[in-house]
């Protein structure tokens, strides 16, 4: 499933090498000897998760469903439109970051914010309904930023038994 996961994503226009930049911006201020390899294996061992797997697969259809029409209003219009206090979005993408631990909550708003990349992209493209996929993007993200941060954190405990062994 998580093939067909990341084809979902390309067919939306997403591409794993796109989120790279971002999560490496992210936590190089944190891990300085991250490297883009790190990030993109990161975001790749997310993907292997199936919660985060049915996650977006249930984000992108319902983006799908409401430009095809095929929801019943109000709820049609609000996604359309990317209602700013339709929270439904934002929740589903939320719980993809907190899989890795609370941290994955501060790094999903910050990406939410700020919108970097492929996240602006998705947020202002008026072609297509991408309420939930902008949303499902920092999810993806915020989750492989806690992955590394804890991963750092466990490598340094590590090595710091090491040293005084």
């Amino acid at each position: 499933m998580k093939q067909e996961t990341i084809k979902k994503l390309e067919s939306r226009g997403v591409k794993i090498k796109d989120l790279v930049p971002i999560l490496y911006d992210l936590q190089k201020p944190y891990i300085p000897e991250l490297t883009m390899d790190q990030c993109e294996e990161s975001i790749l061992a997310v993907l292997d998760k199936r919660d985060i797997q049915h996650t977006i697969l249930t984000g992108i259809a319902l983006d799908e469903l409401a430009e095809k029409g095929m929801l019943d209003e109000p709820l049609l219009s609000i996604l359309r439109q990317d209602d700013g206090l339709y929270g439904i979005d934002e929740i589903l993408a939320l719980g993809m970051g907190t899989l890795y631990g609370t941290i994955g909550s501060t790094n999903f708003g910050y990406l939410d914010k700020v919108k970097p990349g492929i996240i602006k992209k998705l947020d202002t493209t008026p072609e297509r309904v991408n309420t939930f996929l902008d949303d499902l993007v920092c999810g993806l993200v915020a989750a492989a930023a806690s992955r590394l941060a804890h991963r750092n954190k466990d490598l340094k405990e590590l090595n710091i038994k090491q040293s005084t062994d």
